[in-house]
């Protein structure tokens, strides 16, 4: 069998000024891969100069259009396409509900949620035009489960969680895969300095939403996820010939997940009488058990 002579995949990963996001770009290196490294202030990617022939440090604000557009096109114009867009720029947010300041929490959706967007909108044309191309979109377990004083957060990542699967759907058919990854707790800063928090705290939440808000903080640097094994696990699973859709990072996160599911899935058997009685009574008689609602396949299957 000839060698493989194509060049390596381009990975555009964004949100790499520390954390998750550098040690993405630490392992996609180190698979031989060609990096476009993106964060806020470009200085602190200067570790990138010692892979001068496969990687290109970014300048890029995901809430900013015009940086998005430019960091798409220098990275087509630098390595000739982006076979693996990662969707990891975004941070903590914690309040309750009733805390939280709206200013914040719009800001917090611009960078988690919309900021995603636009990344993805602008990397789909050339991905379509040729049939392939890989969207890694980082959720978090907290898009599976809410926690007190985290509503916030966990809304901008259900979001993402709800985007990214129909997103799957209508991108399988093009030769488009979608990962998106459920990370659990990971020892990086996303609780420490990058973390924001409401200024506004109202005692009576204190033993729901302020345990949560200082327990967050007290773990901060303790958690038992490990971000560079993390990053290695989602290439593998990019890597793979039949991906999952989803994939939690971290013993802890994949408890969350287990657990969440196990009690949704118990409240829709205890409740399923009550859930299928609000149909039509003048439904047949014989499909009255049959699920009328259409079911798409898992969109790695």
């Amino acid at each position: 069998m000839p060698p493989n002579t194509s060049p390596p995949p381009v990975w555009l990963i964004t949100g790499c000024s520390s954390g998750f996001g550098r040690e993405f770009a630490r392992a996609a290196l180190a698979h031989g891969f060609r990096v476009a490294a993106s964060a806020r202030d470009p200085t602190t990617l200067g570790w990138l100069a010692q892979y001068p022939d496969r990687t290109l440090a970014l300048a890029l604000d995901v809430t900013d259009a015009g940086q998005i557009h430019n960091a798409v096109s220098d990275t087509e114009r630098e390595f000739g396409r982006i076979d693996v867009l990662v969707n990891n720029a975004g941070y903590g947010y914690l309040a309750a509900v009733e805390e939280g300041d709206e200013e914040d929490v719009r800001a917090l959706f611009e960078t988690n949620f919309f900021g995603l967007v636009a990344m993805t909108r602008a990397v789909l044309p050339a991905m379509r035009s040729r049939r392939a191309g890989t969207i890694v979109n980082i959720a978090s377990v907290a898009g599976l489960a809410g926690f007190a004083g985290g509503g916030y957060y966990a809304a901008s990542k259900f979001a993402v969680l709800g985007l990214s699967q129909s997103l799957a759907r209508e991108l399988k058919p093009l030769g488009i895969r979608v990962l998106i990854v459920e990370p659990g707790p990971l020892r990086t800063d996303w609780a420490g300095r990058s973390l924001k928090q409401s200024s506004n705290f109202i005692f009576d939440y204190e033993p729901t939403a302020g345990h949560h808000r200082r327990e967050t903080v007290a773990h901060s640097g303790h958690q038992s996820g490990d971000p560079a094994r993390a990053a290695e696990a989602v290439i593998r699973a990019v890597l793979a010939e039949h991906p999952p859709e989803h994939l939690v990072l971290g013993r802890h996160g994949y408890w969350i997940a287990e657990h969440q599911l196990r009690g949704q899935l118990r409240d829709l058997h205890a409740w399923r009488a009550l859930s299928v009685s609000t149909d039509f009574p003048e439904l047949p008689a014989p499909h009255r058990d049959a699920p009328d609602v259409y079911i798409p396949p898992r969109a790695g299957t």
